[in-house]
């Protein structure tokens, strides 16, 4: 009674007027182009982690997010090992030589973490690496054990150098790409992206770059010798904000450009910066977005690639996944409405770079799964802790949901971009929207933003929606919200004494929470003269996808 209570408070006229309104006008008759599933795109380390208990449940979400497949990359597919998971690491033995130095190719485990994939309706976006134990140029040591930070310096071992033998590493993946024809068929491959590596231009490759060039020039010739319609890209290389990183991928284009080399899409990395600011986080959204539109000013600058797909495929508020909040305090968005809040402004002015810029984005890879066997809600960059699905996994429920064109909006709280892209939301709050129509649907997403991790008011929403058909009398509403108490399992978590082992009845009220929820029951709501008008609050750091449909 005392939820329903505060409910009504939080849609009454005196608490709406007692706040600043914020009005947002959508107009649907007016299109920016079409809305596609680029943020469909997922990817972690620990490739075994895949057919985990949790981790094969996670595959089936992500699958059931889109109409279209999602899109999944993982790490370490070549890596050699006996396929046990591991933090930040993993492997499939997929490459061995024999006594006499004869290739042993054995596809076991692959074709196990790929099949989940299909079977859930996902694709794979295949990451060609990292390279195997017998190959490597340098093979000792080779494994790493992975716990904090501080073991980056013995993290990049064997599993990070160029190949001793070019020819027999330019058969493995031309075996491999054989293999997954004979096994899956030609259509249905031919459906994937195959990137070569990860992060060249830093310690995840040691060689220079010419070497990767070679690396790259040999694995695309055995991935169109064995299928010619199959796609090939890459460098997947860091932040080009930071000089060098960006004359890594400048080098990688030139030298695509000047050899002839297949190249079906450009690949690199966007990553934003959090830190302490005093006592609490502050995002690094500006830092992020410097990423992206550096990336494609490059990309731009080159006649013959500028209209190819470009793939974010690593797309994040920082760099490490595997590193918990525990270790670096900065971490602790991760948990709360803060992560999925800062996702809608990124995947926002992303989209207006690419409107822009007239870039070709195809896709923007959140890297974030699962991490088996640690404790709840331990701060680690995840989609779900021990199969509770958290806040972040809600924002891309709510993209889902939308489809069609992209419409125009307006907020009288919106930020320009160049100011997101110099500053990020650093004075006040955002209040902005992205719309779409599709059919008799209309869907709004609005989001109350800020970089800081602080307490705020919240913000009252007046949304008009116009262009609408002028004979409606009336729309079905449905209103889902992320926030403190919505769509939010941490919180659910902490409201029953945070157990580390949840009984079976709190297990499955903590699965519920983590689903996206409504806000209020569907109801109907009046159109008159081509304008729909309806009026709510949203905290900081809240979302609300508004639905409405005849």
């Amino acid at each position: 009674m005392r939820q329903f209570a505060a409910l009504l408070f939080c849609f009454s006229p005196t608490a709406l007027l007692a706040q600043q309104l914020v009005t947002i006008h959508v107009d649907v008759s007016h299109k920016i182009g079409v809305f596609k599933p680029a943020w469909a795109y997922f990817g972690y380390d620990e490739p075994n982690y895949t057919y985990a208990k949790d981790g094969t449940k996670l595959i089936k979400e992500l699958a059931a997010l889109s109409r279209t497949p999602a899109r999944i990359r993982t790490h370490n597919l070549l890596t050699t090992g006996d396929g046990t998971p591991g933090l930040k690491f993993g492997s499939t033995n997929a490459y061995t030589e024999d006594a006499s130095g004869k290739p042993v190719y054995d596809w076991t485990i692959v074709d196990r973490i790929i099949g989940i994939y299909l079977q859930a309706g996902a694709k794979p976006l295949v990451e060609i690496g990292f390279m195997p134990k017998a190959l490597s140029s340098k093979p000792e040591p080779y494994t790493p054990n992975f716990r904090t930070p501080a073991d980056f310096k013995n993290y990049y071992l064997g599993w990070s150098y160029p190949p001793k033998d070019y020819e027999k590493w330019g058969e493995l993946i031309y075996q491999w790409v054989k293999h997954s024809v004979e096994r899956y068929g030609k259509e249905e491959v031919q459906s994937w992206d195959w990137e070569v590596w990860n992060e060249p231009d830093i310690s995840y490759w040691h060689g220079s770059p010419e070497e990767y060039d070679k690396l790259y020039d040999y694995s695309a010739v055995a991935v169109k010798r064995a299928l010619p319609t199959a796609r090939i890209g890459g460098p997947g290389s860091t932040s080009p904000r930071n000089p060098k990183a960006a004359e890594f991928l400048r080098q990688f284009l030139q030298h695509c450009f000047d050899n002839k080399i297949p190249l079906d899409f450009i690949s690199f990395h966007a990553k934003g910066s959090p830190d302490m600011n005093g006592d609490h986080v502050r995002m690094g959204l500006a830092k992020q977005l410097q990423d992206v539109s550096t990336g494609f000013q490059i990309v731009h600058s080159f006649d013959k690639f500028r209209d190819l797909p470009i793939i974010l495929t690593e797309s994040d508020p920082e760099g490490c996944a595997a590193c918990s909040s525990q270790i670096n305090p900065a971490n602790a968005y991760r948990n709360g409405p803060l992560y999925p809040a800062y996702v809608a402004i990124a995947m926002n002015s992303m989209m207006q770079l690419v409107d822009r810029m007239h870039i070709n984005l195809q896709g923007i890879l959140t890297w974030a799964f699962e991490f088996e066997n640690k404790p709840y809600f331990a701060g680690y960059r995840d989609l779900a802790t021990n199969g509770i699905d958290k806040p972040v996994l809600n924002i891309f429920r709510m993209a889902g949901l939308m489809s069609g064109d992209r419409v125009t909006v307006s907020s009288d709280d919106a930020q320009n971009l160049n100011t997101l892209m110099e500053e990020g939301v650093r004075q006040k709050p955002v209040i902005d929207a992205l719309a779409t129509r599709s059919g008799h649907s209309i869907s709004v997403m609005v989001w109350n933003y800020q970089d800081d991790d602080v307490s705020g008011p919240a913000a009252a929403v007046s949304l008009d929606i116009a262009g609408v058909p002028t004979d409606l009398k009336r729309v079905l509403l449905h209103h889902y919200r992320i926030d403190g108490t919505h769509s939010n399992a941490y919180t659910a978590w902490k409201q029953i004494g945070s157990p580390e082992h949840p009984s079976p009845e709190d297990y499955a009220k903590l699965e519920a929470a983590g689903q996206l929820q409504l806000l209020e029951s569907p109801r109907w709501i009046s159109s008159e003269a081509g304008t729909i008008s309806f009026r709510f609050t949203l905290p900081l750091q809240g979302i609300s996808l508004i639905q409405v449909s005849w």
